[in-house]
């Protein structure tokens, strides 16, 4: 077999893994953040240090939040609970630490503590989880698409063929989502004088993505690389689909209100899915052996799941509209998690029912029960980075300090103190100067750019590299350099405050 046919066998006809798994590993990153930001206060309180130079932020960064993601889908993989469980246990004993050190300052009774968590005002001028978000699913995005064509990735997390749930199935969806929680309408910021211009504005806006989609499209096919062809078509590809779902979605609410969006995204998806029952349409997508009949007969994969992908666009629309609701004390965000909650419990019973009397769920076609899961999946992932950022509050409340950053300002009289002198600080020049230093807010600047060079990247290791051949161990080693790479030129790009974005 040669060697492109093999790398194609070895990404198809996979059947993905639980639900449960899957929900498992979206803990992994919430406590990634929280030790990231908890050995930040411990440093700050002991040393009073800050902050560091940029080589120790992005070290410090990529180890502890780039790295777990990487080994916890390869030699970690089996192990994940375990993981997940030690981290927990970590996370919890800092947190003492901290409490235990501002306990002996300033004796406090635990329920006083509490109190003054809970009235915390914070800054309402972003919500850094949202942030975060977006920035792990590119993250995550830019991890998955090389790992796969190792062996030491775990072939139940890769994209399924037709019916199931994979790690990755799940990236998909949740990459149409992460765009659509900060879209204009989202964001309540169309400042077009019509609809008609906000449209106009929204299609000239994509033709990077055009671009970028048909550059793939010829460098695959002029340098014969592999490609999974029931994923998207023949000429098909994700660039493609993301381009045409801002367009159509931002087309659907120059007629529909944005908040009515997520009745707009369910009637997208029963319609689509009552489609696929009562007609050839899904017989068509999954068994049609013809690519030769034109256009729609090779990319029938790509061009039907738009459709499912923009009811998720329209829906996530719905959750933007909600997260980016001002809130200004801590329990009104405890509440908006409990909403969240109870929205994402909701929909694993309606997926449930659907995958129980109509069909599994299906990447492949972007059916009726791959909304559901996508956005249950999506609004568990969101409640635990909200949990982690309000960890961190509470962090910030016990050790009058925040020196951490893509996490919230605490908005009260009580200030950032330097530790040895009790001196107040500048918190706003401080918050400045560790955004400048963040990875996080690094990828956040130049998101597309960063997933434009993990493709790059990838199809470069894999024209160099047996990556099917390859021992666990030298796998690990590619995935973590490959990956510091990646961050290393969106990080320089970021301390020297170059935004590549020209449309």
């Amino acid at each position: 077999m040669h060697d492109k046919d093999l790398k194609e066998a070895f990404v198809s006809n996979l059947n993905g893994t639980s639900l449960g798994e899957i929900s498992l590993g979206s803990v992994l990153a919430p406590l990634c953040l929280i030790s990231r930001g908890l050995v930040l206060i411990l440093y700050f309180l002991g040393k009073g240090v800050y902050p560091f130079s940029w080589k120790v932020h992005l070290f410090l960064d990529f180890t502890m939040v780039v790295v777990p993601l990487v080994l916890s889908c390869t030699v970690l993989s089996d192990v994940l609970l375990l993981v997940i469980l030690g981290l927990a246990a970590i996370d919890l004993s800092m947190l003492f630490q901290i409490y235990h050190k501002r306990k002996h300052t300033i004796p406090v009774q635990f329920h006083q503590t509490l109190k003054t968590f809970l009235e915390t005002r914070l800054e309402t001028k972003c919500t850094p989880f949202v942030t975060v978000f977006r920035v792990l699913v590119n993250v995550k995005t830019a991890i998955s698409i090389l790992a796969v064509d190792f062996a030491i990735f775990p072939r139940r997390y890769a994209k399924t063929e037709t019916y199931g749930t994979g790690v990755m199935d799940f990236g998909v969806g949740s990459f149409i989502l992460a765009n659509s929680l900060v879209s204009p309408e989202a964001r309540q910021k169309q400042a077009s004088a019509s609809k008609f211009s906000h449209v106009t504005k929204q299609l000239l806006s994509v033709w990077p993505l055009v671009v970028l989609g048909m550059v793939r499209l010829i460098s695959v096919k002029a340098l014969g690389y592999h490609e999974h062809v029931s994923e998207y078509g023949v000429h098909w590809n994700f660039f493609f689909t993301l381009a045409i779902v801002r367009v159509v979605a931002s087309l659907l609410l120059t007629f529909f209100p944005a908040n009515k969006s997520w009745i707009v995204s369910l009637a997208i998806g029963a319609i689509y899915q009552t489609t696929l029952e009562m007609t050839e349409l899904k017989a068509f997508i999954l068994h049609g052996s013809d690519r030769t009949g034109g256009f729609l007969s090779a990319n029938r994969e790509g061009v039907f799941s738009v459709i499912g992908y923009v009811a998720i666009y329209m829906a996530g629309v719905q959750v933007g509209l909600y997260v980016m609701e001002k809130r200004t004390l801590v329990k009104d965000w405890i509440k908006a998690i409990l909403w969240l909650l109870l929205a994402s419990f909701g929909l694993w019973i309606l997926l449930h029912v659907c995958q129980s009397f109509v069909e599994p769920v299906s990447r492949r076609m972007a059916n009726l029960s791959y909304l559901l899961w996508t956005m249950a999946q999506s609004l568990y992932f969101l409640c635990c980075l909200i949990a982690a950022d309000l960890v961190l509050v509470f962090s910030k409340v016990l050790s009058k300090c925040s020196p951490v950053s893509s996490s919230w300002i605490i908005a009260q009289e009580t200030t950032t103190q330097d530790p040895n002198t009790g001196t107040p600080l500048d918190e706003d020049k401080t918050t400045k100067k560790i955004d400048d230093l963040c990875l996080i807010q690094a990828v956040n600047r130049n998101q597309l750019l960063f997933f434009m060079l993990s493709n790059v990247m990838t199809g470069l290791t894999n024209v160099m590299l047996d990556t099917v051949n390859s021992s666990p161990w030298f796998s690990v080693c590619v995935l973590v350099s490959y990956m510091f790479a990646n961050c290393s030129v969106i990080y320089i790009l970021h301390i020297k405050k170059m935004t590549l974005k020209f449309w």
